[in-house]
């Protein structure tokens, strides 16, 4: 059985996600994704008519997607400090791996001004909102008002990027445990003190 007609546009999408993390959205071109994907040439307008800005967009939503998935599997845990440890964990963990390479490809697209696709940073907002939106949910599920969850999810998400930034400046993991460090003190209050805590102690 041969390959399936969608196995190219797959690899692609894929291989654009990482180049995003690793060289950001100006080097991302259609040639260096064909060539890290080993797609054939004649797919690209095949699979992406919108050529390189639908491309990149669907890599957006892709890894927009995986930490979306991440953090609603973090929203079940019976403690949520630590479900954002847990966060911030793999994201050091992803830095260590690349040799402090990999960054966060929806930053990557964020920060350029890509006058010719502006559907990008709107694409980028987005995925940043979903992240917001669901750790509040977390938050507001173990007693926060909404209007607290959701400054202290829009503030971690922040605190996660700017971190990942440093980190690969310094080449160093120092900037993302403190910033961890410091979360993880400021839920331990926050929760503790909130109208809804539930019992029992956290550490």
């Amino acid at each position: 059985m041969g390959p399936r007609k969608s196995d190219s546009r797959d690899r692609m999408i894929l291989s654009a996600a990482a180049l995003l993390r690793e060289y950001g959205a100006s080097a991302t071109s259609v040639d260096r994704v064909l060539a890290h994907s080993g797609a054939p040439r004649g797919s690209v307008y095949h699979h992406f008519p919108g050529g390189r800005a639908q491309l990149i967009d669907e890599a957006v939503a892709l890894a927009g997607d995986f930490i979306t998935g991440l953090i609603d599997a973090a929203m079940q845990a019976d403690d949520p400090v630590q479900a954002i440890d847990a966060f911030f964990a793999l994201w050091r963990d992803r830095l260590v791996e690349s040799g402090f390479r990999a960054g966060c490809p929806i930053v990557a697209v964020a920060v350029e001004t890509n006058d010719d696709a502006p559907q990008l940073a709107r694409s980028a907002a987005a995925v940043f909102a979903r992240w917001q939106e669901a750790l509040a949910a977390l938050f507001l599920r173990h007693g926060l008002t909404e209007e607290r969850s959701r400054r202290l999810g829009a503030f971690i998400i922040a605190a996660v990027e700017g971190a990942v930034i440093m980190c690969r400046a310094e080449q160093s993991t120092a900037p993302i445990e403190a910033a961890a460090a410091e979360i993880h003190d400021l839920l331990l209050h926050t929760l503790r003190d909130s109208p809804g805590a539930r019992s029992g102690p956290r550490s």
